[in-house]
């Protein structure tokens, strides 16, 4: 725009007038008026057309490497290429497919990496490891991505990988990373005097908890010549803590000790996790939400890597609000129902080793079992999460097109259901005898009175298995009376004479006399 235009445009400006032009007559403020209401000048029109033809012929000449602003060129595919890079997933490293943001920090990615990554174990954004308060799917970023393929489709994903996504991930459906799990406290173990065991709290005279250890575990610091070296092993009456691994006394009443793995906790250096509690109330270690659940890799091993089914038992705890800790109780209900109850898990050596300090020896493999610590909840979990699904899945909660899916061939045991289509199209939970009762047998349809033959009147005598007769055939003269046996839910006796008579009916041709003789003989 010229200086000439500037003016003209300074000019009709009302703002550039006097600040005391409301003190003119009449007949000037009604010619600012009309002059207010005169389109703009010459000048910036024709600066507004030139700016839009520009810009169309910007957006035109992107794909063809024309001239525009400055004598630059615009290549249209170093464009695409560009975007393609920009848009990049920062976890599969290719062109975002189902793009969610991830806040706070604004970090976008696949739809079906970042499900991945939870299901991993993730705790925080995958590229800054930012605590996450929510992820969303982006409709801005899908919107940039579709225009840019509808110029560039070779750019796309295969069909093969999009498909494998969406199976993984749907737009629209929330996804949550967890918080990182609070870390326990640390222990207060002393470092002074490492050789010697440390007397246990229950050790000192005067402790809180009003009862001392009849066998005191002397302290090294006030008499090393007495105190018990740890090579030597547990002091009498004592032990160590499975969680905490502090010294505790065997027979305190702050001790507890789990019926599984036979290891002992002290009750007071962690309250809440140094206990064998009962049962029923006990926390399973590791499983305190369902996000625990979803980073667990051993819950997908319980369904031998048959992700969809994970998918399908994860969305029905989150629609029915139910917890790892409800699914724990209805397990070990089940287990204390069954007439061997826990034994098949002491014989599978499921509890062996599973603390860092040894345990006891189980004095009876077959007593029952009324304490547990958390370690061993957890395995309990793990062990009966499948077939508390398959029970779970016969309430009739679940969406029909899953439960109508048929049955695999092979069942659980088939190695093609870690493919997502072939486990979206067959069902591979299949409960065993074992779980399932036997069906109740169907009475079978009555038969149409027909006329008797030798067939449906069996001898009456059970010959040998060489010595039987089989089907007659014309020139057979049919059964003896002595070889006559009735079924054996008909009760009745028969002498021989009738049985002699009853042979000659067997033989007779059949008409309705005969069926009425046989009536009244029965």
């Amino acid at each position: 725009m010229d200086a000439t235009g500037l003016n003209l445009v300074a000019e009709d400006d009302p703002r550039a007038r006097p600040v005391n032009s409301h003190l003119e007559p009449a007949a000037s403020s009604s010619a600012g008026q009309e002059r207010l209401k005169r389109s703009a000048s010459q000048a910036f029109m024709d600066f507004i057309g030139v700016s839009a033809k520009r810009i169309r012929e910007d957006i035109g000449d992107l794909g063809g490497g024309e001239e525009v602003d400055g004598g630059a060129k615009v290549d249209g595919d170093a464009l695409a290429d560009n975007l393609e890079e920009e848009l990049q997933c920062g976890c599969c490293s290719a062109i975002v497919y189902r793009p969610v943001v991830v806040a706070p920090c604004q970090h976008f990615f696949c739809g079906s990496c970042v499900t991945l990554w939870i299901r991993n174990g993730g705790t925080s954004c995958p590229a800054c490891r930012t605590i996450s308060t929510s992820v969303t799917f982006s409709r801005p970023l899908q919107a940039v991505i579709d225009t840019l393929l509808r110029h560039a489709p070779g750019k796309a994903r295969s069909a093969s990988e999009r498909m494998q996504a969406d199976a993984i991930y749907h737009p629209g459906v929330p996804l949550r990373i967890p918080s990182p799990r609070q870390a326990s406290p640390e222990p207060n173990v002393p470092t002074t005097n490492t050789i010697y065991v440390r007397p246990c709290p229950h050790c000192l005279p005067g402790n809180q908890w009003g009862w001392r250890c009849p066998q005191p575990i002397v302290d090294p610091d006030a008499d090393p010549a007495h105190a018990w070296l740890i090579e030597n092993g547990n002091p009498p009456g004592h032990a160590v803590c499975g969680n905490c691994e502090n010294v505790l006394a065997l027979q305190a009443p702050t001790t507890t000790r789990c019926d599984f793995c036979q290891v002992s906790f002290c009750g007071i250096g962690i309250p809440q996790r140094c206990i064998a509690a009962p049962l029923a109330v006990q926390h399973p270690h590791g499983f305190a939400d369902l996000g625990d659940l979803i980073q667990c890799g051993e819950v997908y091993d319980c369904f031998d890597g048959n992700t969809v089914e994970v998918d399908i038992m994860l969305d029905y705890l989150s629609a029915q609000g139910l917890s790892p800790r409800h699914i724990y109780r209805e397990i070990v209900a089940h287990i204390q129902s069954q007439p061997r109850q826990f034994a098949p898990l002491i014989e599978l050596e499921l509890f062996m080793d599973l603390h860092p300090v040894p345990g006891g020896v189980d004095p009876d493999p077959n007593a029952p079992r009324t304490r547990i610590c958390r370690i061993c909840a957890a395995e309990v979990l793990l062990y009966g999460l499948r077939d508390w699904w398959i029970r779970e899945r016969k309430k009739g909660f679940l969406e029909e097109h899953i439960m109508a899916r048929p049955d695999c061939p092979e069942g659980s045991l088939c190695p093609r259901q870690k493919d997502h289509a072939h486990a979206k199209e067959f069902n591979h939970l299949i409960a065993t005898d074992a779980q399932d009762p036997a069906p109740e047998p169907v009475p079978a349809p009555l038969r149409e009175a027909e006329p008797p033959s030798a067939v449906d009147f069996p001898p009456l005598v059970p010959p040998p298995e060489e010595d039987r007769p089989s089907q007659r055939t014309g020139d057979d003269p049919g059964p003896s009376a002595a070889t006559i046996l009735l079924p054996s839910h008909v009760a009745f006796d028969i002498t021989l004479d009738q049985a002699s008579e009853f042979a000659d009916f067997v033989a007779a041709p059949s008409s309705q006399d005969f069926r009425d003789e046989v009536d009244a003989l029965l």
